[in-house]
Protein backbone atom coordinates (compact mmCIF):
# COMPACT_ATOMS: atom_id res chain seq x y z
CA UNK A 1 0.00 0.00 0.00
CA UNK A 2 0.98 3.26 -0.69
CA UNK A 3 1.91 5.71 1.79
CA UNK A 4 -0.01 8.94 2.75
CA UNK A 5 2.00 12.30 3.12
CA UNK A 6 1.82 14.21 5.80
CA UNK A 7 1.68 18.04 5.16
CA UNK A 8 2.44 20.18 8.03
CA UNK A 9 1.92 23.57 8.53
CA UNK A 10 3.26 25.22 11.43
CA UNK A 11 3.90 28.62 12.79
CA UNK A 12 2.77 31.22 15.47
CA UNK A 13 -0.46 31.91 16.38
CA UNK A 14 -1.84 33.94 13.57
CA UNK A 15 0.76 33.08 10.77
CA UNK A 16 -1.85 31.92 8.51
CA UNK A 17 -1.26 28.06 9.28
CA UNK A 18 -4.88 27.04 9.16
CA UNK A 19 -5.93 30.09 6.62
CA UNK A 20 -3.39 28.40 4.13
CA UNK A 21 -3.15 24.59 5.45
CA UNK A 22 -7.65 24.59 5.07
CA UNK A 23 -7.22 26.01 1.58
CA UNK A 24 -4.92 22.74 0.46
CA UNK A 25 -6.96 20.56 2.30
CA UNK A 26 -9.89 21.48 0.20
CA UNK A 27 -8.29 21.66 -2.94
CA UNK A 28 -6.78 18.27 -2.45
CA UNK A 29 -10.27 16.91 -0.80
CA UNK A 30 -11.82 18.16 -4.20
CA UNK A 31 -9.89 15.69 -6.12
CA UNK A 32 -10.10 12.74 -3.96
CA UNK A 33 -11.71 11.45 -0.25
CA UNK A 34 -8.95 10.44 1.36
CA UNK A 35 -7.92 13.52 3.01
CA UNK A 36 -7.96 14.75 6.26
CA UNK A 37 -7.62 18.28 8.11
CA UNK A 38 -6.12 18.19 11.67
CA UNK A 39 -6.49 21.53 12.99
CA UNK A 40 -4.46 21.88 16.29
CA UNK A 41 -6.81 24.15 18.03
CA UNK A 42 -9.59 22.04 17.38
CA UNK A 43 -7.56 18.16 18.31
CA UNK A 44 -6.79 19.95 21.51
CA UNK A 45 -10.93 20.16 22.47
CA UNK A 46 -11.40 16.14 22.02
CA UNK A 47 -11.18 14.37 24.96
CA UNK A 48 -8.20 12.56 24.83
CA UNK A 49 -6.78 16.26 24.74
CA UNK A 50 -8.15 17.22 27.69
CA UNK A 51 -5.84 16.86 30.01
CA UNK A 52 -3.08 18.76 27.70
CA UNK A 53 -2.41 22.40 29.00
CA UNK A 54 -0.11 24.75 28.08
CA UNK A 55 2.94 24.76 29.21
CA UNK A 56 5.74 23.67 27.71
CA UNK A 57 6.06 20.04 28.60
CA UNK A 58 2.13 19.58 27.97
CA UNK A 59 2.45 21.30 24.44
CA UNK A 60 5.38 19.08 23.60
CA UNK A 61 3.38 15.96 24.46
CA UNK A 62 0.47 16.74 22.76
CA UNK A 63 3.02 17.99 19.18
CA UNK A 64 4.10 13.96 19.60
CA UNK A 65 0.88 12.47 20.03
CA UNK A 66 -0.50 14.82 17.08
CA UNK A 67 2.43 13.57 14.69
CA UNK A 68 2.02 9.76 15.73
CA UNK A 69 -1.92 10.38 14.98
CA UNK A 70 -0.90 11.76 11.28
CA UNK A 71 1.63 9.07 10.63
CA UNK A 72 -0.77 5.89 11.80
CA UNK A 73 -3.33 7.52 8.94
CA UNK A 74 -0.30 7.84 6.46
CA UNK A 75 0.62 4.72 7.09
CA UNK A 76 -3.31 3.94 5.58
CA UNK A 77 -2.59 5.72 3.09
CA UNK A 78 -4.32 8.52 3.71
CA UNK A 79 -3.16 12.17 2.82
CA UNK A 80 -3.04 14.48 6.28
CA UNK A 81 -2.82 18.24 6.38
CA UNK A 82 -2.02 19.38 9.94
CA UNK A 83 -2.00 22.99 10.94
CA UNK A 84 -0.45 23.24 14.57
CA UNK A 85 1.82 25.18 16.06
CA UNK A 86 4.85 22.32 17.34
CA UNK A 87 6.98 24.78 17.85
CA UNK A 88 9.81 22.47 18.84
CA UNK A 89 12.96 21.14 17.09
CA UNK A 90 12.65 17.37 18.77
CA UNK A 91 9.10 17.13 17.70
CA UNK A 92 9.65 18.08 14.34
CA UNK A 93 12.87 16.09 13.89
CA UNK A 94 10.85 12.89 15.11
CA UNK A 95 7.87 13.95 12.47
CA UNK A 96 10.82 14.05 10.03
CA UNK A 97 12.73 10.51 10.92
CA UNK A 98 9.41 8.49 11.44
CA UNK A 99 6.88 10.12 8.90
CA UNK A 100 8.04 8.88 5.13
CA UNK A 101 6.73 11.46 3.24
CA UNK A 102 6.71 14.28 5.51
CA UNK A 103 6.52 17.58 3.97
CA UNK A 104 6.82 20.87 6.36
CA UNK A 105 5.39 24.19 5.52
CA UNK A 106 6.98 27.01 8.21
CA UNK A 107 4.29 30.02 7.88
CA UNK A 108 6.11 33.18 9.26
CA UNK A 109 5.12 37.00 10.05
CA UNK A 110 6.39 39.26 11.31
CA UNK A 111 5.18 40.41 15.13
CA UNK A 112 3.30 43.42 13.96
CA UNK A 113 1.57 40.84 11.30
CA UNK A 114 0.80 38.70 14.36
CA UNK A 115 -0.57 41.73 16.49
CA UNK A 116 -2.54 43.00 14.06
CA UNK A 117 -4.47 39.84 13.44
CA UNK A 118 -4.67 38.48 17.36
CA UNK A 119 -8.01 36.51 16.65
CA UNK A 120 -7.94 34.84 19.59
CA UNK A 121 -6.65 37.59 21.44
CA UNK A 122 -2.89 36.00 22.65
CA UNK A 123 -1.00 38.83 21.96
CA UNK A 124 -3.37 41.60 23.23
CA UNK A 125 -4.31 40.00 26.53
CA UNK A 126 -1.35 40.08 28.51
CA UNK A 127 -2.50 36.15 28.27
CA UNK A 128 0.71 33.64 29.78
CA UNK A 129 1.82 30.60 28.03
CA UNK A 130 2.21 31.86 24.93
CA UNK A 131 4.52 30.49 21.94
CA UNK A 132 6.79 33.06 21.13
CA UNK A 133 6.21 35.38 23.89
CA UNK A 134 6.50 33.87 27.25
CA UNK A 135 7.31 30.04 25.94
CA UNK A 136 10.31 29.55 23.84
CA UNK A 137 9.65 29.51 20.01
CA UNK A 138 12.36 27.40 18.11
CA UNK A 139 12.02 28.20 14.79
CA UNK A 140 11.91 25.39 12.45
CA UNK A 141 15.17 25.09 10.95
CA UNK A 142 14.43 21.95 8.03
CA UNK A 143 11.32 23.40 6.68
CA UNK A 144 10.61 22.21 2.97
CA UNK A 145 8.77 25.64 2.21
CA UNK A 146 9.25 29.24 4.13
CA UNK A 147 5.95 31.18 3.42
CA UNK A 148 6.57 34.83 4.33
CA UNK A 149 2.77 35.64 5.64
CA UNK A 150 2.43 39.28 6.38
CA UNK A 151 -0.80 40.01 3.95
CA UNK A 152 0.88 40.88 0.40
CA UNK A 153 0.40 37.56 -1.38
CA UNK A 154 -3.41 36.03 -1.05
CA UNK A 155 -3.77 32.82 0.39
CA UNK A 156 -5.24 31.33 -2.65
CA UNK A 157 -1.77 32.27 -4.87
CA UNK A 158 0.08 30.89 -1.88
CA UNK A 159 -1.62 27.76 -2.16
CA UNK A 160 -1.07 27.48 -6.19
CA UNK A 161 2.60 27.61 -5.39
CA UNK A 162 2.34 25.02 -3.08
CA UNK A 163 0.73 22.23 -5.07
CA UNK A 164 3.46 23.62 -7.59
CA UNK A 165 6.20 22.95 -5.55
CA UNK A 166 4.72 19.65 -4.00
CA UNK A 167 3.47 18.35 -7.79
CA UNK A 168 -0.16 18.64 -6.72
CA UNK A 169 -1.49 20.48 -9.67
CA UNK A 170 -3.08 17.39 -11.06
Amino acid sequence: MEKGMVYFFTGLSGAGKTTIGGELYRRMKSRRNDVVLLDGDQLRRLSFHKTSGYTTEERRRGAYYNFEMCKMLADQGIDVVLCSIAMYNDCRAWAREHIENYREIYVKAAWETLYHRDQKGLYSSGTKNVVGVDILCEEPEQSDVVIENDGQEAPEKIVDRLEAFFGLNG
